[in-house]
């Protein structure tokens, strides 16, 4: 992390300006501004969560790939999807762990990258571009089909993120065949406050 910087001003307002719709979403109370807790580094690497647990605080910090700022920055989500939503991620292990703080609640490495897999969607789908029932199924299809994992299948972490993605994207499949965003909210909001048995428990009841 030698060469890792802070974020620019206008990362610094970008990145908190889509935290703040992603807390909209679940309706949560306001995390603390991200911008302080992110490091950006020129390594050709995939975005990582540092944390660091104290006896009374946890230390958190985002590193995000240059070309995932870069990208995010630009709001290039249509033309490169993975590295924009490496900085979506970021924000959205942020949210999480210091929402679970403020709450006192445990989080589990597959809860965090199940919500960050929910939030994609949650974020891409609320562009005027992916309106309706046809678009949504289009960026379903991208975002959780036509994808390819790093990690072997049978390896810790490949069974994580292949568990993650499943999920997230049986939760979405189900909400488009419901009808529009709107209704959404509700399921979305108990989604998030639920521990990881009772979210697996509603993916797969449904």
């Amino acid at each position: 992390m030698t060469d890792a910087a802070p974020p620019s001003e206008a990362l610094c307002l970008e990145l908190v300006r889509v935290q703040r719709q992603l807390e909209t979403v679940y309706e949560l109370e306001p995390t603390p501004d991200i911008a302080p807790f992110v490091r950006v580094e020129s390594a050709d690497a995939r975005e990582q969560l540092l944390v660091r647990e104290g006896a009374d605080a946890v230390d958190i910090i985002v590193l995000l790939p240059r070309v995932c700022a870069e990208a995010f920055l630009a709001k290039h989500a249509a033309l490169e999807l993975d590295a924009y939503l490496g900085a979506v991620e970021g924000i959205s292990h942020f949210i999480h762990l210091a929402d679970r703080a403020r709450t006192e609640l445990p989080t589990t490495l597959l809860e965090l990258e199940l919500q960050a897999e929910v939030d994609k969607f949650a974020l891409l789908s609320s562009a005027p571009e992916n309106q309706n029932k046809g678009d949504l199924v289009s960026l379903h299809r991208r975002l959780y089909e036509d994808v390819r994992f790093l990690h072997p299948s049978a390896s810790e972490h490949g069974q994580r993120y292949r568990l993650a993605n499943e999920l997230a994207a049986r939760l979405w499949s189900q909400l488009i065949r419901k009808g529009p965003a709107a209704a959404h909210r509700g399921t979305l909001k108990r989604f998030y406050r639920a521990s990881q048995a009772e979210k697996i428990s509603m993916v797969r009841a449904a």
